[in-house]
């Protein structure tokens, strides 16, 4: 009996395209949002699954499906019956910190076989970045066979990578923006991520100051459609409406808003001309792993992290 493919898929969406164009093999679809909220560098452990559950349930309202999670995960028990992992992730932070913490797993796991990252981003003949669900059937069979095979260096980076997420001091980040790897779009997420701290100036990250950009140049006429501009102008991170529209909510107090306009009042503009810092207020207080994002600020000058005074 021949051996199958494992495909890991970044969500449901891909993994039913995948069927649909008749993939072969079996499929571990990863539902997370990592990027937000606690983790536990021991990934198969209860501790991470505990963290994980009470902050989706807590912050998203989201209900983790102890059974299906357990189930997915089971599947890498046999990894003796495949002969290759593809992991189909993107360009974006999202899915950089799904990728990272799945090769860490197959890494504690001890699953020896392997690995090809399937990743979208720029593609011939379009204007924006694509994700892998959103591109046509001959360019994610263009994708798939360009994969690219993992060196035992990328391997080792994607580790130590996720070691330090679930740390203390992400600045040891740093170094690995201009180390060469085989993940195209690592450097563009590593400088994204460290730039979702609170500015040192004005106390909002590049995310939030974007944000009230949008209303202070667009004329906006509700919070659903300030959620479409920000969905389609955040760069590289790859956040999703849930995530967007918990930001906009708490932006909400720099916002004048009547029943079809949104403009910014005055702490809104003082934010934008660094006149104040508005972290403390703003209190955006959520983990990015192993670091709550209010104990560090970014400062544009020294291009790293400082602790909060």
């Amino acid at each position: 009996m021949s051996k199958q493919t494992l495909h890991i898929t970044n969500g449901s969406s891909l993994t039913d395209y995948l069927k649909e164009l008749d993939f072969k093999g079996e499929f571990l679809t990863w539902e997370e949002m990592l990027c937000e909220g606690p983790t536990a560098a021991s990934i198969d452990s209860e501790e991470f699954f505990n963290k994980r559950k009470s902050f989706l349930a807590e912050v998203y309202k989201i209900e983790i499906d102890e059974k299906e999670y357990k189930k997915e995960l089971d599947k890498l028990n046999n990894w003796k019956d495949y002969q290759e992992i593809n992991l189909w992730f993107e360009y974006d932070l999202f899915c950089h910190i799904n990728l990272i913490a799945v090769i860490s797993l197959l890494h504690q796991r001890e699953i020896d076989l392997p690995l090809y990252l399937v990743c979208s981003g720029r593609v011939e003949g379009e204007k924006t970045l694509k994700g892998l669900a959103e591109l046509n059937p001959d360019q994610l069979l263009s994708h798939y066979k360009n994969k690219i095979k993992l060196t035992p260096e990328d391997i080792d980076i994607a580790i130590a990578l996720w070691r330090t997420y679930c740390g203390r001091d992400h600045n040891i980040f740093k170094p690995y923006i201009v180390k060469p790897s085989s993940f195209p779009y690592l450097s563009n997420c590593l400088k994204a991520h460290i730039k979702r701290f609170p500015d040192s100036k004005n106390g909002l990250n590049t995310l939030e100051y974007n944000i009230l950009e949008i209303v202070r140049t667009n004329d906006i006429k509700s919070r659903h459609h300030l959620l479409g501009y920000a969905l389609n102008y955040q760069g590289y991170y790859g956040f999703g409406d849930i995530q967007f529209e918990r930001l906009i909510n708490n932006l909400s107090i720099f916002f004048t808003e009547t029943e079809d306009k949104i403009t910014l009042n005055r702490k809104g503009h003082e934010a934008l001309i660094n006149q104040h810092n508005f972290a403390i207020e703003l209190n955006n207080n959520i983990d990015y792993g192993g670091l709550n994002r209010l104990n560090f600020q970014f400062n544009m000058e020294e291009n790293k992290l400082i602790k909060t005074i």
